[in-house]
């Protein structure tokens, strides 16, 4: 799935939470149940794209770079040229 499509699936999620609402009063028994259907799917939809992004984060270990280890200099005496 499309993470970008994030904002669209919750907005559907919504829509569909009102719709049971109004079948609910209304005392549509069918169109409850096929809602439900619907609403869990695109639950586990989201809850999906929550595990992608959660796995994909990076995480910062602290590795040294180049120059963390090698940024010391050494001084030698100086010696006579021949």
């Amino acid at each position: 799935m499309d993470p970008g499509q994030r904002p669209r699936l919750e907005e559907i999620r919504s829509n569909l939470i009102a719709r049971i609402a109004e079948a609910e009063r209304e005392g549509w028994l069918g169109e409850i149940e096929g809602l439900n259907i619907y609403l869990a799917a695109a639950e586990q939809k989201l809850a999906q794209l929550d595990e992608r992004a959660r796995r994909a984060t990076t995480i910062h270990l602290g590795m040294p770079s180049f120059l963390d280890i090698a940024g010391r200099t050494a001084t030698l005496p100086n010696r006579k040229q021949p």
